[in-house]
């Protein structure tokens, strides 16, 4: 949103008493002056907005949910990435919505914001996660459960409250690996009242969030999901195993990376290792070059493929 039209929007809402309407904006506008560095500006502004008569603050900055969250530099890039043509167009449009998102805005619509990807581990949905925040040149900030799942009553609730509250007011990506494990099936008569809580929150906090915070959501049993939470997501995405082909483009890029040579023609690999998942062509692929190098300089590459090849198929019972 332009400057000038989010400064009217700002206006407008106060005079209609609509508060909720008036904090998204000075959310919008947090988000504006943390992405020019404007940082006291921003701190001032939500503290202003998060603060109740004397009480300190909620938002107490990155230091505050250091043990909530954990920051990475994206690196991957979604060009990079081996992905079926419905999943590379649905990311694509997010990825556009949110570079062109004042366009949008402009007419009275907002972005989409809210990406769920599923399927097997091991096939690219945290790559897929970390490659939208490269191509958006944003923060990635991946939930670390072992800080925020919590054994006291009521403390996950909180700290999931404090987590959102942290990202309300900067554009950024927020991911939610191994979703399942905070938005668990409600109806489940074996989980207890505190994991429904914890959904409840969560379901909460996903509809409050402002369309400036990507949040991305990976499961690899979407069975497992609350059916609100599922609805919650306005994108989703299934990454199922390689195929023949895409195996092959991957490992020919893998064998470039090494140095140009797996011992195999990447074709004769992607057969030997059908149903293996992006992750374990990777894994592989590692092993074969972490061999040779400690052989060298008589390393027989071909040997230890025929190894390693061996070994993978033991373990795959093939």
């Amino acid at each position: 949103m332009a400057r000038s039209d989010l400064l009217l929007d700002l206006v407008q809402a106060e005079r209609r008493g609509d508060r909720e309407r008036f904090r998204v904006l000075v959310e919008a506008l947090i988000a504006e002056e943390r992405a020019n560095q404007h940082h006291l500006l921003a701190d001032r502004l939500s503290e202003l907005i998060t603060t109740t008569g004397q009480g300190k603050p909620r938002d107490d900055h990155a230091a505050g949910v250091r043990d909530l969250i954990h920051e990475i530099v994206p690196a991957r890039r979604l060009e990079e990435l081996e992905l079926e043509l419905p999943v590379r167009r649905v990311v694509a449009e997010l990825t556009e919505e949110q570079n062109r998102s004042e366009l949008l805005r402009s007419y009275g619509i907002e972005p989409r914001n809210r990406l769920l990807l599923s399927g097997p581990p091991g096939n690219g949905k945290t790559s897929v996660a970390e490659a939208i925040a490269s191509d958006l040149m944003l923060p990635f900030y991946i939930i670390r459960y072992e800080g925020l799942v919590s054994s006291f009553l009521g403390e996950t609730a909180a700290r999931l409250d404090h987590v959102f509250e942290f990202v309300r007011t900067r554009r950024c990506v927020l991911f939610f690996d191994e979703l399942d494990t905070v938005a668990k099936e409600r109806a489940d008569e074996h989980e207890t009242g505190e994991i429904k809580r914890v959904v409840s929150t969560l379901l909460l906090q996903i509809d409050r969030l402002p369309s400036h915070v990507v949040l991305i959501g990976a499961t690899n049993h979407s069975e497992l999901l609350d059916r609100a939470a599922w609805r919650r997501f306005q994108v989703r995405a299934e990454l199922g195993l390689p195929s023949r082909a895409q195996a092959t483009r991957f490992l020919e890029r893998l064998a470039a990376r090494f140095g140009g040579d797996l011992g195999y023609a990447p074709r004769t690999l992607a057969d030997k290792l059908a149903g293996a998942s992006f992750a374990e062509l990777e894994e592989f692929a590692l092993d074969i070059r972490r061999r040779a190098v400690l052989d060298q300089p008589d390393a027989d590459l071909r040997q230890i493929v025929r190894e390693r090849l061996e070994n993978w198929q033991a373990q795959a019972g093939l």
